[in-house]
């Protein structure tokens, strides 16, 4: 199964030549050119990643887009690209799971993009296990409270 990516750039140059380089290394890419056209894909399909120019119709657009998919019941890593980064020492942890920095060579971006997507599954993996851990000590507590004898 191909992993699938939300590609996201109101640059049709780069839109269209990252599409080619994942699409070359075995990704299934879909391509929006706008924040309203991410936010409808979003809610219409599933993906692995998003990976969204940061600035667009606005400064933050990019953002507004890494938002509303962390928001997806299907948790897809994340990632914003921009030849602007922002300043701050915790921004990206805050905002993305990772930020791309322009020009990016084909062998970083497959690279980052590729660390990323172990890096969100791992995460995912130890989220589930820490829950499951946590709702199997509530049963223990639930059950475990003493029963008084009649008799």
């Amino acid at each position: 199964m191909k992993r699938r990516i939300l590609l996201v750039d109101d640059d049709l140059t780069v839109l269209l030549t990252l599409k080619a380089v994942l699409e070359f290394h075995g990704f299934e890419v879909e391509t929006a050119s706008s924040t309203r056209e991410a936010f409808s894909r979003l809610e219409s399909a599933t993906y692995q990643m998003v990976i969204s120019d940061l600035r667009m119709e606005t400064e933050d657009a990019g953002l507004k887009v890494v938002l509303a998919a962390r928001r997806q019941s299907y948790d897809p890593a994340t990632a914003l690209l921009t030849a602007y980064p922002p300043s701050g020492e915790h921004w990206e942890a805050e905002h993305s799971d990772s930020l791309l920095i322009k020009p990016l060579g084909t062998n970083d971006l497959l690279r980052q993009v590729e660390a990323l997507l172990v890096r969100h599954a791992d995460a995912r993996l130890a989220r589930q296990r820490i829950a499951a851990a946590e709702a199997q000590v509530s049963a223990r507590k639930a059950g475990c409270t003493p029963s008084r004898r009649v008799g």
